[in-house]
């Protein structure tokens, strides 16, 4: 059983202190959860050399072994799944139950990327020659990580990197380093030396990764504005990368809805995780002809959603605190703005009597299409709604496509062709008609505009962690 007590780098498969120790924040209670190495350019150095000897080997382990590898791992998390979602709840903040549906979640994700076959394509194949596209493996990959799906992303990122042949560096969040450097520890049991690894640290070392000319491939999920830093940095080595950044999901409901059917499924798919979700819905736009009734029961049903301390094993808990003081005070900087561009809250929440990062939820009534409430991707529970007419369809998706972000967006009706012909038209990288927020490992997930680069997941994403290369084999030549 892994244990959560103390917490270490892992490098070349042996735990490591550093000489400067750090402690990340309890969000539920403003408390420090226990230190954790804060690495420097010699634990990077160590870390990179470490992974770019085992790259030599674990590049040419066939991919059946390698899968067989990835199993046991994984089935290691399983057996952790219990101690991992403790933990995790206490340095996320989300509520026990859904931290177990996180960790369940990335067990069945991390199975489902290693099931994509990645294929050779032949383009000829004569008694003159063949030629083949083939998939080979980039070197190492820095994979860093965010803080609202600490476990989930970390290893998503792990198990593409290693099961196309990498070696991987994980930094996982300073706001929640803990069950990432648990992850690179469960690996020692599996995976040869300087295969999986993790260094925690400051922001002084997601800059070093990415100059880093040691590292091949960065894959990054986190803001847009970190994102354009990541990006720049890395194109000074041209270094491979994936970013998945920030979205503003809109959610465009019909006239001809079950209110009382989708109600709850777009309540959770905007409040959960206290929206700190990329793809969480965060601008509803909600046809006139059903916007009151509809606002008053998505208010009632938010209402009855709990606010405590979800590290208790409480299932009725659904909002945790905000993971850190930074997102808290951004909240409360969106919410003063619906008072000073004299917006009417329709739910009136926000900051409360609590030590922890505790944010109820804040619900616009038919905020102007320019106010921060709209424009902006809070990343707490606050969210527009704003009205739209069934004769206006093409301005309603002009109006959700007007931003610079293109992550996520859905349709809602009974008419499946209409609402996939208004989906059809929305720019995003994923696009759901009645329903948000479905993924699977064999599908790509991916931004467009602002909201990243690339792909994870899919045989798209997988080839993401992969160079092209194309082999022309002349068999009349030797004749």
């Amino acid at each position: 059983m892994v244990s959560f007590k103390e917490f270490y780098n892992t490098i070349d498969n042996q735990l490591h202190g550093t000489e400067h120790a750090r402690s990340a924040i309890n969000p539920t209670s403003n408390q420090p959860n226990p230190p954790v190495p804060v690495s420097g350019k010699h634990d990077l150095d160590t870390a990179v050399d470490a992974a770019r000897r085992a790259f030599k080997r674990w590049s040419q382990v066939p991919i059946e072994d390698r899968k067989s590898t990835i199993y046991a791992y994984i089935s290691g998390l399983e057996t952790n799944k219990h101690v991992f979602a403790e933990f995790l709840s206490r340095e996320q903040g989300k509520p026990l139950s859904h931290a177990m549906i996180e960790i369940e979640s990335t067990i069945g994700l991390s199975r489902g990327i290693i099931s994509v076959d990645i294929p050779e394509n032949i383009f000829e194949d004569t008694p003159r020659r063949k030629i083949i596209q083939r998939y080979i493996p980039i070197g190492v990959v820095g994979a860093i990580a965010p803080w609202n799906y600490p476990v989930l992303l970390s290893m998503s990122k792990i198990i593409a990197a290693v099961y196309t042949g990498n070696t991987v560096i994980l930094k996982p969040s300073p706001y929640t380093p803990y069950t990432g450097l648990k992850l690179a520890e469960l690996a020692m049991d599996s995976f040869p030396p300087g295969v999986v690894q993790a260094l925690s640290g400051d922001d002084s070392l997601g800059p070093m990764m990415t100059e880093h000319s040691g590292i091949d491939k960065i894959s990054f999920t986190g803001s847009i504005s970190t994102g354009k830093k990541v990006m720049a940095s890395c194109a000074k080595t041209l270094k491979r990368v994936t970013l998945e950044l920030g979205g503003n999901d809109p959610a465009i409901i019909c006239s001809d809805v079950d209110i009382d059917a989708v109600v709850p499924k777009i309540g959770t798919c905007a409040f959960l995780c206290s929206g700190q979700r990329c793809m969480a819905i965060k601008r509803l736009y909600v046809h006139k002809d059903i916007y009151d009734t509809f606002r008053d029961k998505f208010i009632s049903f938010v209402q009855s959603l709990k606010i405590g301390d979800g590290t208790n094993p409480d299932p009725d808990v659904f909002f945790g605190p905000l993971q850190n003081k930074m997102q808290y005070e951004r909240a409360q900087d969106i919410l003063a703005s619906v008072n000073s561009e004299n917006l009417t809250p329709a739910l009136i929440g926000g900051p409360t009597e609590s030590p922890g990062f505790f944010f109820a939820p804040v619900i616009v009534d038919n905020p102007p299409d320019d106010s921060r409430a709209v424009t902006e991707e809070p990343f707490a529970p606050i969210l527009p709604l704003l009205k739209w007419s069934e004769s206006d369809t093409v301005s309603v998706i002009n109006r959700a496509n007007n931003t610079d972000m293109g992550l996520g967006a859905s349709v809602w009706s009974k008419d499946v062709e209409k609402a996939t012909a208004m989906a059809s038209q929305l720019e995003a990288g994923t696009v759901w008609v009645n329903t948000h927020f479905e993924l699977g490992p064999t599908v790509p997930f991916g931004g467009h505009k602002c909201s990243g680069i690339g792909v994870e997941y899919g045989l798209a994403g997988l080839t993401g962690y992969c160079n092209s290369q194309s082999l022309w084999v002349r068999r009349d030549a030797a004749r």
